[in-house]
C-alpha cells in the first residue's frame, strides 16, 4: 500500500510538471519570440541605440528586481495561483498588443511590462513546481520544467524568423504571437482547475518555527552571483560576431537556437546528475562553461560555436539547478521569499557585470575574458562549501 501510495504521488507530480512545463514551453514560444525582434522594432519607430538599451535594460533590472516583491508577498499571503495568474496574464497581453504599438515610447512600455509580468508569477509559480519536485526529485522536476521551458525559447525566434522572411511585417509578427499566449494562459487555467492546492503534493509538513535563510542559502547566493557578473548576454556576444564577421549575419541566430537547444538538454542531463550526487554538479559545470568567453571572444567560426554551446551549457545547468537546489534548504513557507532574493541578486549581478563586460569590450578583449573566467571560477570554492555543508547536515 505504501509503494503504490509512493507510486501515485510521483505519477501526480510528474503530471503537474509536465503540465506547467507545456504551458512554459507556449509562455517562452511568446516572449522570446519577440525579444529577437525588439532592437530592429524599436529602430523601426526611431529610436536610439542609447534608448534600446536603456529601456531593455530597465526591463530585464525590473524584471529581476521585482521577484523580491512577489516572493514575499506570496509568503505573507499563500496565495500562490493568483499571483501567478496576474503575472502571466499582464506577460502574456503584453507581447501581441507590440503590433499596435504607434511609437517606440508606447512599445517600451509594454516591453517592460512584459518583463513585470514575470517577475510577478516566477517566485510563486517557481514554490508550486518545487511542492512536485519534492515527490520525483528537485532536479529531475526544474531539468524536466527548463527544458521545456528551453524549447519554446528555440522555437519562438525560429518561427518569427519564418513569418518575416514570409511577409516582412513586425506587425504580423507580434499579432502571431497572440496565439501561444492564449494557449498558454489556457494551459494555467487547466492547471489550476486541476490542482488547486498543489503544497499538498508534498507530504512533509511545514516548519512553522522558521524565520530566517539558513546560512548555507547565503553561501550558495554568493556563489551565483559570481557567475552571473562573469556570465555575458548573448546580444553582446552577437555584437562581437557582427562586428568582427566572425559569424555571418544569417548565422547568428542559428547560434542562438544552438545555446537554447543545448540549454535544454543541458537543463535534463545536470538536473538528473544533481539528484544523483547533489550540488557539487556546479563545480564541473561552471569550470566548463567559463571557457565559453575566450572560445566566444578570440576564436573563429566553429571555437565561437563551440563558446556558444558552452555559454548554452552554463545557462541550462544554472536556470535548472538554481530553484532544484534552493528548495530542499529553505522550509516551505519561505521558499517564495527564498527564490525571489536569488532570482533578484542573480539577475542584478547578471545585468551589472553584462555593463561591466560591455564596458571592457571596448577597452581590451583579454581584460573582458579575464574579468568572466576570474568572476565565473572563483564561485567553485563556495560551491564546494555549500556541497560540504549540505553534506554534513544530511549526516547529522
Amino acid at each position: 500500500m505504501k509503494a503504490s501510495s509512493s507510486s501515485s504521488a510521483k505519477s501526480i507530480a510528474l503530471k503537474f510538471v509536465l503540465l506547467i512545463g507545456v504551458m512554459s514551453f507556449f509562455a517562452d514560444f511568446t516572449y522570446e519570440g519577440s525579444r529577437s525582434i525588439l532592437g530592429p522594432y524599436l529602430e523601426l519607430f526611431g529610436a536610439s541605440a542609447a534608448a534600446v538599451a536603456i529601456i531593455t535594460g530597465l526591463g530585464e533590472l525590473l524584471g529581476y528586481g521585482l521577484r523580491l516583491v512577489s516572493g514575499r508577498l506570496s509568503d505573507q499571503t499563500q496565495q500562490f495561483w493568483p499571483i501567478t495568474i496576474c503575472g502571466y496574464i499582464i506577460q502574456m497581453a503584453s507581447v501581441p498588443l507590440l503590433a499596435l504599438a504607434g511609437s517606440w515610447q508606447i512599445a517600451a512600455v509594454l516591453i517592460i511590462l512584459e518583463r513585470v509580468g514575470k517577475a510577478t508569477r516566477n517566485p510563486p509559480r517557481d514554490v508550486m513546481l518545487s511542492h512536485a519536485a519534492k515527490e520525483m526529485g528537485y532536479g529531475w522536476a526544474f531539468g524536466v520544467h527548463e527544458a521545456l521551458d528551453q524549447s519554446g525559447a528555440l522555437f519562438g525566434p525560429l518561427v518569427v524568423a519564418a513569418i518575416l522572411a514570409l511577409r516582412g511585417q513586425y506587425q504580423i509578427a507580434f499579432a502571431a504571437l497572440a496565439i501561444p499566449a492564449v494557449l498558454t494562459l489556457s494551459l494555467m487555467g487547466v492547471a489550476r482547475w486541476l490542482y488547486p492546492r498543489p503544497e499538498e503534493m508534498e507530504s512533509t509538513p511545514p516548519d512553522i518555527n522558521t524565520t530566517g535563510l539558513p546560512r548555507v542559502y547565503w553561501l550558495y547566493l554568493a556563489g551565483a552571483v559570481l557567475v552571473a557578473a562573469g556570465f555575458a548576454d548573448f546580444p553582446l556576444m552577437a555584437y562581437h560576431f557582427a562586428r568582427t564577421g566572425v559569424v555571418p549575419g544569417a548565422w547568428v541566430p542559428i547560434f542562438y537556437a544552438v545555446a537554447m537547444g543545448v540549454s535544454g538538454l543541458g537543463s535534463l542531463v545536470f538536473g538528473r546528475l544533481f539528484d544523483r550526487i547533489g550540488i557539487i554538479v556546479l563545480v564541473p559545470v561552471t569550470i566548463l562553461s567559463a571557457f565559453f568567453a575566450p572560445l566566444t571572444f578570440l576564436g573563429g567560426f566553429w571555437a565561437a560555436l563551440v563558446g556558444s554551446a558552452l555559454w548554452g551549457i552554463g545557462m541550462g545547468a544554472h536556470e535548472s539547478i538554481i530553484p532544484a537546489a534552493v528548495a530542499p534548504m529553505v522550509s516551505p513557507q519561505r521558499r517564495a521569499s527564498a527564490y525571489g532574493l536569488f532570482t533578484a541578486g542573480y539577475g542584478i549581478f547578471w545585468f551589472v557585470g553584462s555593463a561591466i563586460l560591455g564596458l571592457l569590450y571596448g577597452l581590451s578583449l583579454p581584460v573582458l575574458i579575464g574579468f568572466s573566467v576570474l568572476c565565473e571560477l572563483a564561485a567553485i570554492p563556495l560551491f564546494l562549501l555549500v556541497s560540504r555543508r549540505l553534506q554534513a547536515a544530511r549526516a547529522a
